[in-house]
């Protein structure tokens, strides 16, 4: 009897144990997201939405038409013309999640806009399925050992032309000698330094050095020495891994990610009007790592979320790993040459130097707009911020911490 009393009681603990950890990692179903209220969620409510009120005051002062915006910044630089396509904006929005649910929602979460820098996050995502999948065996060899002929489309016309006889009709990512060195993990760091032209944009035409002497004379830096972000350089590591996907990005985030964590169908991931290439036959576009000269990613903040909340759980969605610890490992671990950055766009609070009111160790997913996607692990928590001033999102993460009510331990 004894004996019978301590297994069931035993059964009973995991039991409760199980429960715990079910409520814990609770995944949303496609089309649907339980909400908690702040005080079962673990936050003073009072103090929660003070930090809610602090987002909406701290709207974006830019354009909400993004066209207009782009044109009175990155428009500015030379070949900074639009070849992408562009929306206007929605309302300040935001959501936070704990332990998976809802905890407080605002502004209009399921509108698509664009999201900006927030594509890159897509593009190591899309680069990590490659890796996991063995068709990129390794992250540390140089991309130009798995580049096949890269054609762009062009009607045929093209190739009747005498005074183009002799001359490649290839996109030659990786000629020169410098840019035969360049790894896939340079590529995912922004630490290339690859020269060249990506659908008629130089890679120094991007944020441009203010001394114009340079910009065609300048010594390379080794790949993997120096950090630079440059929309060039994501644009080609998509166009890089279009190659050797052989698939339409897009359709490979689709099916391997964004249907399996239950997005919605309204996300849309655009290139350029030039950026088409022949993959096996059929026109593909190549897209691009955000909306620098239009395009990128065009998303709802409840995807953006659900995407964000994957990361948190390690890659994983219910019983399926759909991103692999390792990969992401890598993916979190800060480059040498910048240690607040990991692959692309995995900006990370090291020493708190990139949001001192938050925890070290945490993630965020950034943006022009700013659009942010900040991930906190040990605190099961993901908060998606839409259109808000840059200069304030420390303030707003510091306030949400200082809502969490230490003395509860909450229904997650």
């Amino acid at each position: 009897m004894r004996t019978r009393l301590s297994l069931l009681s035993a059964a009973l603990v995991l039991a409760l144990a199980g429960s715990a950890l079910s409520q814990t990692f609770y995944f949303p179903a496609k089309g649907e997201w339980q909400n908690r209220s702040p005080s079962d969620a673990g936050f003073i409510a009072a103090k929660l939405s003070a930090a809610v009120e602090l987002a909406k005051q701290s709207e974006s002062k830019a354009p909400r038409d993004q066209e207009l915006g782009q044109a009175q910044t990155f428009g500015r630089e030379p070949f900074g013309e639009a070849i992408g396509p562009f929306k206007t904006r929605g309302d300040m929005t935001g959501i936070i999640i704990r332990g998976g649910y809802i905890v407080a929602e605002w502004g209009e979460p399921e509108r698509v806009d664009m999201t900006h820098s927030v594509t890159k996050s897509f593009i190591t995502a899309v680069v990590g399925l490659a890796f996991d999948s063995g068709t990129i065996r390794d992250l540390d060899a140089p991309v130009h050992l798995s580049m096949a002929p890269v054609s762009p489309l062009s009607t045929y016309g093209d190739f009747d032309k005498a005074e183009d006889f002799g001359k490649t009709r290839f996109l030659e990512l990786f000629k020169t000698d410098h840019n035969r060195k360049i790894t896939w993990d340079d590529l995912l760091r922004q630490t290339s330094d690859w020269e060249g032209t990506l659908w008629g944009k130089p890679d120094w035409a991007d944020r441009p050095d203010r001394d114009s002497s340079t910009w065609l004379t300048r010594v390379r830096n080794r790949p993997g020495t120096v950090y630079e972000y440059n929309d060039v350089r994501v644009n080609l590591l998509a166009l890089a891994a279009l190659n050797v996907i052989r698939r339409p990005l897009p359709e490979v985030l689709r099916e391997a990610v964004m249907d399996p964590i239950g997005a919605s169908s309204t996300w849309r991931w655009h290139g350029y009007e030039n950026s088409f290439v022949l993959i096996d036959g059929r026109p593909v576009q190549s897209v691009s790592g955000g909306g620098h000269w239009g395009g990128g990613m065009f998303i709802s903040a409840r995807d953006m979320a659900r995407f964000g909340l994957l990361i948190a759980r390690g890659g994983k969605w219910k019983e399926k790993q759909i991103l692999s610890e390792a990969f992401l490992k890598r993916a979190e671990t800060p480059s040498e040459p910048q240690q607040t950055y990991g692959y692309m766009n995995f900006f990370l609070n090291t020493e708190k130097k990139l949001f001192p009111g938050a925890p070290k160790g945490t993630i965020a997913f950034l943006g022009n707009g700013t659009n942010i996607v900040y991930i906190d692990k040990g605190a099961d928590l993901v908060i998606v911020a839409r259109w808000i001033e840059q200069a304030r999102i420390d303030a707003f993460l510091t306030a949400v911490y200082e809502s969490i009510d230490n003395t509860s331990q909450g229904s997650l």
